[in-house]
């Protein structure tokens, strides 16, 4: 086989080759929140340092518009006041810009905070970007304590259920 052909081969094989993504490890409960100041909905700047003393719902998902994403926003805003009475806020968080959210948060009547992610840093950050088939944040969730340490994770979460086992594991936390 002639040289050229080799490297013709070799630089094929490359290019064919999956790439290896390496995200940054995900905190884990009882390490410190990581902290993270972006753009919400209405495109003022919100850091997870504003909720200092408040439990804060923490969840990351893949995009505006979407069945699963829709379904899980709804469930949120229908248990707002349950979230409330447990001095809790929810913040969502994907990579859609302020606008796709401002526009999401009005079509779905949406109140709470979502933040737009655009450079992925806080997705990283949390462990929860993905590559595959296009990059955005995988659906999980960061239950913090008001003392700025996660309390809970939830990994690849069900849209249908998610409220309510963040409502249980809130409430279970403030038992202890």
């Amino acid at each position: 086989m002639s040289r050229t052909f080799l490297r013709r081969m070799l630089f094929a094989a490359a290019l064919l080759t999956p790439v290896l993504l390496i995200a940054a490890a995900r905190p884990e409960p009882g390490a410190p929140a990581p902290q993270f100041s972006l753009k919400s909905q209405d495109g003022s700047p919100v850091s997870l340092q504003d909720f200092r003393g408040k439990w804060v719902v923490l969840y990351f998902y893949p995009k505006d518009f979407t069945s699963g994403c829709t379904l899980e926003a709804h469930n949120f805003q229908r248990d707002l006041g349950e979230y409330e009475k447990h001095n809790a806020v929810i913040i969502g968080v994907s990579v859609d810009d302020a606008n796709s959210h401002k526009q999401f948060c009005v079509k779905e009547g949406l109140s709470f905070k979502l933040l737009a992610d655009t450079d992925h840093t806080v997705s990283d950050q949390y462990g929860t970007l993905s590559h595959m088939p296009f990059t955005h944040s995988s659906r999980n969730t960061f239950l913090i304590a008001p003392d700025g340490k996660i309390a809970r994770v939830f990994d690849d979460v069900k849209p249908s259920e998610h409220s309510a086992q963040v409502l249980a594991a809130l409430a279970e936390l403030q038992k202890k």
